[in-house]
C-alpha cells in the first residue's frame, strides 16, 4: 500500500513537501515515482527514482522539485519549491518492481498506486 500526505494550498512561490509511506513492499526493490493529474488533463509523470538513487524529472520541474527516498523508513518524498498555479493537481505516488536502471515517467508503467494528495497553488 502507498499512502500520500503533505498536500495543501499554498500561494505561488511557496513550497510543499509530499510524503509517500509504503507498507507491504520493500521500497529499495522498486522504482518509485510521483505523478500528477490536473482536472481535465491526463495523468503525467513528475519525478521518479530508482532504488540506487537515479532520478528522472519532467523537464518543467527540474530544479524546483526534488525526489528522494528514505530506505530505512520505506518512504518516498517530493520537495516542491517555487510552486506556481500550473502545479495544481492531485499528486500520486506509484511503484513498480520491473525497472532498475532508470524509472520511466510514463504512468502506465506502474502497477501500484496511492490514493493521491491534493496540491493547490493560488496566484
Amino acid at each position: 500500500h502507498l499512502l500520500e500526505s503533505g498536500g495543501g494550498s499554498v500561494q505561488a512561490g511557496g513550497s510543499l513537501r509530499l510524503s509517500c509511506a509504503t507498507s507491504g513492499l520493500t521500497i529499495r526493490r522498486y522504482c518509485m515515482g510521483w505523478f500528477r493529474q490536473a482536472p481535465g488533463k491526463e495523468r503525467e509523470g513528475v519525478a521518479t527514482i530508482t532504488s540506487g538513487g537515479v532520478t528522472n524529472y519532467k523537464d518543467s520541474v527540474k530544479g524546483p522539485f526534488t525526489i528522494s527516498i528514505d530506505n530505512a523508513k520505506n518512504t518516498l518524498y517530493l520537495q516542491m519549491n517555487s510552486l506556481n498555479p500550473d502545479d495544481t493537481a492531485m499528486y500520486y505516488c506509484a511503484a513498480d518492481s520491473r525497472y532498475f536502471l532508470r524509472c520511466p515517467l510514463v504512468p502506465g508503467s506502474y502497477n501500484f498506486w496511492g490514493q493521491g494528495t491534493q496540491v493547490t497553488v493560488s496566484s
